[in-house]
Parts: C-alpha cells; structure tokens; sequence
C-alpha cells in the first residue's frame, strides 16, 4: 500500500554501496536488479577486445551488464541510480552511454511526474469527470489522483498507456499504446505536436477487473503536455524493467 513509509537501509554489494528500500517489495518499478557477473574462470580475454588479461593487463566487471572487461574498456565510472548506487561506478561503454542517457530522467522527468499536472479525469464509462492534481509518489510506485476526492494507480497494475496529442481522438490511428512509446518521438518536448492526454487500462488494487481512466490537460495545459511527455519517458524504463 501506498501509506507503507519508504524506509532505506545501506547495503554493500560486490559493485559498491547501495541505498535501498528495507522492504524489497517496495523498489522503485523503474529499478533494475545487479546483474551476475560472469565468473572470472569463462572470461580469459576483455569481451569487448579480446584482449588477453595477465599481470598487468587486469579484468574489470560492468556493473550494469555483468561482463568482462580490460581497463581500457570498462574504464567510465558513471551514475546508476536504476540500481541505487550511492556512487558512479564503473561501466563499460555501451553501458555508459545508457545510464547517461537515463540521467536526465531522473534529473529532469522523474521531478516533473512528482511535481505534478492538472488533468480532467474520467474513470470508466462515467458521465461525469473530475479535475484533479496527478502526481507520481515519492516512492514512483503510486500516481495520485487528488481533487474533491482522492484516488491511487499503481504503475505495476497498468497495463497499457495510450497518449492523445492535441490532433487526435482515442478513435484515431496515430494513439501510440504503451510499447510504440519506446521508440516514438512524437510527443517528445520540441516535438511538432503537443501531448493532450491520456488513456490508462489498468486494475485497481484487490481486483482482477481492468478500469479505464481517461486524463486530459485542464487549464494549465503546458504543464500537463510536459508531465505527460515526462510520462512517455517513464514509459520506457517502466517496459525495460518488466521486460528483464
């Protein structure tokens, strides 16, 4: 439940120093587990240049993907918060450039989703809808629904997420569902179309029957089209970590 407090605790794992929640089952959905690195005795050379280790020519583990490396090739100590790192630590190059990449999520969009957006909500087949504050909780499990009344969607029970732009309606073909999100630009900021909205499927807590729930912008529209293109973002780390 939402109302569990997110208790941390510093562990230490072979790749470094970790501030995670106490109760493991309460990770962030956009959290990623250490990989097993692989066992030094199936490793001989860097699996990147095949270069030979010896005495002086060490082997390094990527803590993201687990391989093998010389020094030249795992060289780039780099921020992972996706694991909890306390730290940078060291990965190789493909690896690096992922995290970085994944950094302005969290110092920019992952800020946005808590901050929050204003948004006419529906929920179902109703009549009537509700504005409302939808913000990401601090824990990234929950999204809060927050007006006259008060309501929670946890990420792990969405199952599709399908943006609306300001040129479309849910009947029209250019909706992009929650996996065409991966690779779409088309909500992106600086984008030639603004998002407007947006559909969820998912099943509320304690049932095993889907609710829809339809969000569009209110008044303050600018704010709502950058928490929901902060949103297509979030899409993609919350697919990557179902997907491992």
């Amino acid at each position: 439940m939402s109302t569990v407090p997110d208790g941390k605790k510093l562990v230490r794992s072979p790749s470094g120093l970790r501030m995670v929640p106490e109760n493991g089952a309460f990770n962030s959905p956009f959290s990623l587990d250490e990989p097993q690195w692989v066992p030094d005795k199936e490793c001989p050379s860097c699996m990147q240049c095949d270069k030979k280790y010896d005495f002086l020519t060490r082997k390094h583990h990527c803590r993201r993907c687990g391989r093998c490396f010389c020094d030249k090739c795992c060289s780039k100590k780099v921020a992972l918060p996706r694991m909890c790192f306390v730290d940078p630590v060291r990965q190789c190059g493909e690896c690096s450039l992922v995290s970085q990449k994944e950094m302005e999520f969290y110092d920019k969009q992952l800020k946005v989703l808590m901050g929050g957006g204003s948004f006419i909500v529906t929920l179902g087949t109703s009549k009537t809808s509700e504005t409302m504050m939808c913000r990401l909780s601090n824990n990234h499990r929950y999204l809060f629904f927050d007006g006259e009344s008060h309501f929670e969607v946890e990420l792990s029970r969405i199952s599709s997420m399908q943006v609306l732009t300001e040129e479309s309606t849910p009947e029209e073909n250019d909706i992009h569902t929650y996996t065409s999100l991966l690779d779409s630009q088309y909500i992106s900021e600086g984008g030639n179309s603004r998002a407007s909205g947006m559909l969820l499927h998912y099943k509320p807590t304690g049932s095993q029957d889907p609710q829809q729930l339809r969000m569009e912008a209110a008044d303050d529209k600018k704010t709502a089209s950058s928490w929901l293109a902060a949103m297509h973002k979030a899409a993609k780390l919350l697919y990557e970590a179902r997907d491992r």
